[in-house]
């Protein structure tokens, strides 16, 4: 196995701790992220003015030499998979897939393979370098199973290092169509005495809380409003549909990312996904405001739903504006042809 020297100095003024230091001076050609810093460091591959240093707090001087030590990758342990994949784009530092609903994005206990990861190492083969010391796909992203569309993925150091900065800066812009109970409305003061909830010019739905895992069913996420994770949610109305409106087609855009946080924010709206099991999105729609085939239609939707319609970031190794955007999948836009009958 070949090894990558990486050598520079300590710029003036640094941080009191080695690794915030290397974070700060290492060259951006490197293309190592703070987190694969850490792990360099724990392993012995960091030597400072010539001398192995492990410990993470240590102190640097400005000026002192750096050299660090990179092993060619390893192999994954996880296995590749001939699984078809809808590519929109791809180059030698990323690929952008269009994911359909029923695909898991990393393998885990309960889905040990057959999933988007175990695809891609198959599809890009020898193309992929080290992401982090093993040559596999970057996910610096992920959609739920059920939902269908747009994610990134990384095929290099770089550009995992790159677009990882971008999400944590909450700069990519990811737009979802979603199909929500009833019309979240400006005008509905019940909504409007939904803590967290708030407008915006336009009739946007704002919602702004704190989630975290649940107390009681580690398999879902919960708004509270002190400790968590800061989320951000907008959303708007696109189309409604029955009489009076008991269904709409809403666009959902992300501030911050967290798991199942269109899912769990609407629902803490009062206005949960169709086809959603987990956060309560099944419900009787009146067979007066919709026709039969609709609310029937309604009931039998398998899944929640929820599209991952437009991706756009900078690249993250030519700085190029990139923007994506997916058609709505069969079974979505046959619920919406249904809908939109009389």
């Amino acid at each position: 196995m070949g090894t990558r020297i990486v050598e520079f100095d300590i710029a003036a003024a640094p941080p009191p701790r080695l690794d915030k230091a290397l974070s700060r001076d290492v060259p951006d050609a490197a293309a190592l992220s703070r987190t694969r810093l850490a792990r360099l460091i724990a392993e012995g591959a960091v030597s400072v003015g010539g001398q192995v240093i492990t410990d993470p707090k240590a102190r640097i001087e400005e000026g002192t030499r750096v050299r660090i030590a990179i092993e060619e990758a390893d192999e994954s342990h996880i296995a590749p998979e001939p699984i078809s994949l809808d590519v929109v784009y791809e180059d030698d530092d990323l690929i952008v897939i269009d994911k359909p609903a029923g695909l898991v994005v990393h393998p885990a206990p309960g889905t040990p393979s057959g999933t988007l990861v175990n695809a891609l190492l198959a599809h890009c083969g020898d193309n992929l370098s080290g992401v982090g010391g093993v040559k596999r796909p970057g996910i610096v992203h992920r959609i739920d199973k059920d939902t269908s569309g747009l994610l990134v993925v990384a095929k290099s150091d770089a550009s995992h290092h790159g677009l990882a900065a971008q999400f944590e800066a909450h700069s990519v812009d990811r737009h979802y169509a979603a199909l929500c109970y009833g019309v979240p409305d400006g005008s509905d003061p019940r909504l409007r005495g939904v803590k967290g909830a708030s407008f915006e010019p336009g009739n946007v739905l704002r919602l702004t809380t704190q989630l975290a895992r649940h107390p009681h069913d580690r398999q879902k996420q919960a708004v509270i409003f002190h400790g968590g994770r800061h989320a951000v949610t907008r959303a708007r109305v696109i189309e409604s549909f029955g009489i009076p409106a008991a269904v709409s087609l809403i666009d959902c855009w992300l501030e911050t990312g967290r798991t199942h946080q269109i899912r769990v924010h609407m629902a803490h709206a009062g206005h949960g996904l169709l086809g959603d099991p987990v956060y309560g999105g099944r419900r009787k729609l009146s067979p007066k405001a919709l026709s039969p085939e609709a609310v029937e239609a309604v009931a039998g939707f398998p899944r929640q739903a929820l599209h991952a319609a437009v991706l756009g970031f900078e690249h993250p190794v030519t700085g190029a504006a990139m923007q994506f955007s997916s058609p709505l999948p069969q079974d979505f836009s046959d619920l919406l042809d249904i809908l939109r009958r009389r």
